[in-house]
């Protein structure tokens, strides 16, 4: 692992009223933030304006990626029916006007988790109205009918995130993961519901190439995708990936420039990004 990170990856400790609201709430609900469980640098910026991302299904994924921090194992099916009405009230006790709602990957359940996500979806319509509401999907296995389920929940974006390139695929996620069943997902997600948003990420700094790069990103345009999100890697612990390079920021803005002239309309890139950073500000601008 490269040591000492560089300046522009500093960032403060959260803090504030709406940072300690937040910690109270979700400790009241009993409910989850990929803030927390996947050490987002983030989280005390986002916590300190008042925003989350939720992470529904447990805090468990049945899968293995060498660059998450979120814990893994085998949730044995459980599955928290009140989940969605508690994640309702959270968003109406903070007022928030764009949710996110990510998940664990769930291979221990028939559909994924779609059917769970889509509940979710669904008390967020009844007791938020006027939320615009985010999915962070995994890929449900390649299972059509699940991508169909959440789908059809109404969700304004359906993002699945790539991580990395094809050639570091097997490095960096688990082995039931591909680019070619990622890109599948967020086609088929595209052309079930035509208009929605669709969006992916990925992280650099993994010893990627520029040209794999563009390559991932071409295939991104190729299946529909109009919402891109590109940030550091940064390696949870020395067990996971190594970070190959730091990433300059002047380097992530030439990415993001070069990511508008490709045809993304929507586009956070920046050391520090993360898929659902700034995601209201990005989904309401259309283009940053």
């Amino acid at each position: 692992m490269i040591a000492h990170k560089p300046a522009w990856l500093k960032v403060r400790p959260g803090g504030g009223e709406a940072y300690g609201a937040i910690k109270r709430t979700l400790g009241e609900l009993g409910l989850h933030t990929v803030c927390e469980e996947a050490r987002c640098p983030n989280r005390g910026e986002c916590w300190s304006s008042g925003t989350a991302t939720f992470l529904v299904l447990g805090d468990t994924c049945t899968r293995g990626c060498r660059f998450c921090a979120v814990h893994r194992g085998n949730p044995g099916g459980r599955v928290d029916a009140s989940e969605p009405g508690r994640v309702a009230r959270a968003v109406v006790t903070w007022g928030l006007r764009h949710v996110v709602i990510t998940c664990v990957t769930r291979d221990d359940l028939p559909d994924g988790g779609a059917a769970h996500l889509a509940a979710v979806v669904a008390a967020l319509r009844e007791h938020a109205p006027g939320v615009t509401v985010e999915v962070l999907a995994s890929d449900f296995g390649g299972d059509a009918q699940a991508v169909r389920t959440l789908v059809d929940a109404g969700p304004d974006v359906f993002a699945h995130n790539l991580e990395t390139v094809d050639r570091l695929q097997a490095r960096v996620r688990d082995p039931r993961c591909s680019v070619a069943r990622s890109l599948e997902v967020l086609r088929l997600a595209g052309t079930i519901r035509p208009g929605m948003v669709t969006k992916s990420a990925l992280l650099l700094g993994m010893g990627e190439t520029a040209e794999e790069i563009r390559e991932t990103l071409r295939a991104l345009r190729g299946v529909g995708v109009t919402s891109l999100t590109l940030g550091q890697y940064l390696a949870p612990s020395r067990a996971h990936v190594a970070v190959a390079e730091w990433i300059a920021p002047e380097t992530f803005e030439a990415w993001r420039e070069e990511a508008h002239a490709l045809g993304f309309s929507m586009v956070a890139s920046g050391p520090l990004v993360r898929s659902s950073y700034r995601a209201g500000e990005l989904l309401a601008s259309g283009r940053v």
